[in-house]
């Protein structure tokens, strides 16, 4: 064969032999690369430039796994402040509400106990009505009361107006001195002792002289001398002023 064709298969051959340098060279530096992006248990970091690459790559797979549990925390204060938030509100409203009730009770209880108070003070008010009205006809009755239009009626209603004036005196004194002053007549009169002789003769049940009667007379009595009950009043009356009581009279007075 020519010598050309020698030459150049040589050729060939060195420059296969090249390539397949390369390629190993590139497999070689591939495996550093993947090796130097897990740490292993050694803490020795190769120099050149793949090393350099390795440790770019895990700072930033560093780098983001950081953030992530940056932000991871900063959610998780979020949701714990707000979580704070709503519990405080929570308490707030429970709060209100229990000073509500107690106010609705406390206005409840006051609402009663005023209740309580104006029955109460009905019932008093329509006790003393009660009362009022039970007194009123024992007074009317008092006041309707009637009497005898003799001496017995007549000695029996001064001894009622003599008791609520205060005078003394009893049934059988006044009886007593009126039967021996005019036999119980009201219209007796006396015309010839020393009251006559000098113009102002006694008269009536107890014969009581006009200076007497108008000086004694009972309030609410008749101003008429010969009145029977307002002759024996006024004639008590003055007894009681002169001697106690027309029942320590037992002769002229």
């Amino acid at each position: 064969m020519p010598k050309n064709f020698f030459t150049r298969a040589r050729s060939r051959a060195l420059t296969n032999q090249r390539k397949v340098a390369v390629a190993g060279v590139a497999a070689l530096g591939t495996a550093v690369l993947a090796l130097s992006a897990v740490p292993s248990s050694a803490d020795t970091v190769t120099t050149g430039a793949p090393a350099a690459a390795s440790q770019v790559a895990t700072g930033a797979v560093l780098h983001n796994v950081q953030g992530t549990v940056t932000d991871q925390l900063a959610a998780d204060a979020v949701k714990l402040d707000t979580f704070a938030s709503q519990k405080k509100a929570a308490d707030a409203a429970a709060a209100r509400q229990a000073a509500a009730k107690l106010a609705a009770q406390a206005a409840a209880k006051k609402a009663a106990a005023d209740a309580a108070a104006k029955k109460a003070a009905q019932q008093r008010a329509a006790q003393a009505a009660a009362s009022r009205s039970v007194v009123r006809p024992q007074m009317q009755t008092v006041a309707a009361k009637t009497y005898a239009n003799n001496l017995d009626g007549w000695i029996r209603q001064a001894l009622d107006i003599m008791k609520s004036k205060n005078i003394p005196g009893s049934y059988s004194g006044l009886h007593r001195n009126i039967m021996r002053e005019s036999s119980g007549n009201p219209l007796a009169i006396n015309n010839w002792d020393i009251n006559a002789i000098n113009g102002i003769p006694s008269k009536g049940l107890l014969q009581v002289i006009p200076p007497t009667f108008q000086a004694y007379h009972v309030a609410g009595t008749s101003w008429n001398i010969y009145d029977p009950v307002a002759n024996i009043t006024a004639a008590a009356n003055y007894a009681a002023h002169r001697y106690g009581s027309i029942d320590n009279v037992n002769s002229a007075y």
